[in-house]
């Protein structure tokens, strides 16, 4: 395997929260965010910034190099913690920015990040393609939310959704050469699943994937697609997926080769056997618990991790 399809990498970009809350623009079409009546936004501030401390703690101590910026408190982002919707980082040095559905999220947009990955953090930025001009049309592809991508085989699984629109899938299967795999999926209400990556996860050796959410004439297809690329499928029942145990992801790991990162809420909801399957065909799972983020926000670990697959520059 060549550098450039590996399927992990070993750094993420990760966003400090400074005023996080529950998003009303995202609620009607996000099925995973609870509405809290009684919550106070500086408290959920307070323990989301503990959350996300913890999980970049534990993430570093395993041995993935955390990348974190802070958020800016003007103009409000309450979704910024989730940096993986509006940007993806390539192996070549494709920077991607993606279209969103909530006005107040496309404010997460910010090209200074992608400077100083590349000023200050030694990251090569080869291009940048910008999609965003689909938000014009009503056009929707909120990044690795929206994307489980297979790197290696270049291959992007998608539920089409509110947020998942099939022309700019289109548009980003041209322009980074992917083949796309879409598909319908609902939760048990028979409400469409708003992000691919709360169903599915795309490791080097293993795919999670609640089966029984996709469309039953769609299933075998996504089924026989993840298999044709030799992994092992761990089948999640609703109940796990609704704990968000489909939004794991594998990282590259400098003391144990790969880790699986998730939510304590996710680990606790996987079988014994899942989770030695996991470990067999990834390495140890790093689980922290993000309560306040999860039920607020709607998203979980793999939501506020966006790999950072970008070639170092060479040291002169």
């Amino acid at each position: 395997m060549s550098a450039a399809d590996r399927q992990t990498s070993s750094h993420v970009m990760m966003i400090r929260p400074v005023a996080f809350a529950g998003n009303p623009q995202t609620r009607a079409s996000n099925a995973f965010q609870q509405v809290d009546p009684n919550s106070v936004d500086s408290v959920n501030q307070a323990a989301a910034l503990r959350e996300f401390d913890g999980l970049a703690h534990a993430l570093d101590k395993a041995g993935v190099t955390v990348h974190t910026f802070e958020d800016t408190p003007d103009p409000h982002t309450p979704d910024s913690i989730f940096p993986n919707n509006w940007v993806s980082f390539h192996a070549d040095g494709t920077v991607v920015l993606y279209p969103m559905l909530a006005e107040n999220r496309r404010l997460e947009r910010r090209l200074d990040l992608i400077e100083a990955l590349s000023a200050k953090h030694g990251f090569h930025v080869a291009r940048v393609i910008d999609l965003t001009r689909h938000e014009h049309t009503g056009r929707y592809l909120e990044g690795t939310g929206s994307l489980v991508l297979d790197r290696m085989h270049r291959v992007a699984y998608a539920c089409v959704s509110p947020r998942t629109d099939l022309d700019v899938l289109g548009d980003f299967a041209q322009q980074l050469d992917y083949d796309i795999v879409a598909f319908e999926a609902n939760d048990a209400n028979g409400k469409a699943i708003y992000h691919t990556n709360v169903l599915m996860s795309v490791g080097e050796r293993f795919a999670a994937v609640c089966l029984s959410a996709i469309r039953e004439d769609e299933r075998d297809g996504v089924l026989n697609q993840l298999r044709g690329g030799g992994r092992v499928v761990v089948d999640l029942s609703h109940e796990q997926m609704n704990s968000f145990a489909g939004n794991m992801l594998e990282l590259g790991s400098s003391l144990t080769g790969s880790v699986i990162a998730m939510s304590e809420q996710a680990r606790g909801a996987l079988t014994a056997e899942q989770r030695a399957t996991l470990e067999s065909h990834a390495g140890p799972i790093v689980a922290t618990p993000i309560p306040t983020i999860e039920k607020l926000g709607g998203g979980s670990v793999r939501c506020m991790l966006a790999e950072l697959h970008l070639p170092m520059k060479k040291r002169l």
